[in-house]
């Protein structure tokens, strides 16, 4: 008996540069393209559900008539794209602190997923860090969308930890309409993240899982800031 196996394609480079945060790579696999970071996994293009899903869950949680949102994490782009196709938000902002990335989307491979949305009118990119912004603008939103590492159990970059540390939190806070709605994307449910919100403050706090064929699901950690 003679047994076939699917030839996968190694990846190839298309981009490596070198920044204040460590080595921001960008490889092609086949179809699809990958983002390393400091030499570990971060993202791909192989499927953006849960991404979709952290947007669709903080609009619908939403009770603004014309709600902003801040999207913490351009990435591969799944959730700037996704928002730009909902017309109910009235401005977008996302903030993105690596400058290789802006420029993947803006004149580089990753255009092909987000060039309508950085056209929209709507859409804004500061190319700041995500934390740094939320403890210093005075500007507030009805939802954040928050995709920045692999969650509050665990960073690549260990200064992205800040975000989910209690001050990192009140921070969110602070940047929220009251009412205003806080969506995290996470690699793993994380119960203790999900008490870290309750004691920041935050009320009707759940997870959303997005079902996987096999291993643990990723989540997006929803919360509302009280009126």
């Amino acid at each position: 008996m003679t047994f076939h196996t699917a030839h996968v394609e190694a990846p190839s480079t298309l981009d490596r540069r070198t920044g204040p945060h460590g080595e921001v790579v960008l490889r092609r696999r086949d179809e699809t393209y990958e983002i390393i970071v400091n030499g570990c996994f971060l993202m791909d293009t192989s499927d953006g559900r849960s991404e979709r899903l952290l947007v669709d869950a903080a609009l619908g949680q939403t009770t603004a008539a014309a709600p902003t949102v801040l999207i913490g994490g351009l990435g591969v782009g799944f959730s700037l794209a996704h928002a730009s196709g909902q017309p109910r938000w009235s401005r977008i902002v996302v903030v993105e602190r690596e400058d290789a990335i802006i420029g993947w989307h803006r004149t580089g491979p990753l255009s092909a997923i987000t060039a309508d949305a950085l056209s929209d009118p709507r859409v804004s990119i500061l190319h700041t860090d995500l934390n740094d912004h939320l403890r210093t603008t005075a500007e507030q939103y009805d939802a954040l969308c928050l995709d920045i590492d692999n969650g509050p159990d665990w960073t690549v970059t260990d200064d992205n930890d800040s975000l989910y540390s209690p001050s990192g939190l009140a921070a969110c806070r602070a940047r929220l309409t009251p009412g205003g709605i806080l969506a995290i994307w996470s690699a793993q449910p994380s119960p203790a993240f999900e008490r870290a919100l309750r004691q920041a403050g935050f009320e009707d706090v759940h997870t959303k899982e997005v079902p996987v064929a096999r291993g643990v699901p990723d989540v997006v950690h929803l919360a509302r800031n009280p009126s």
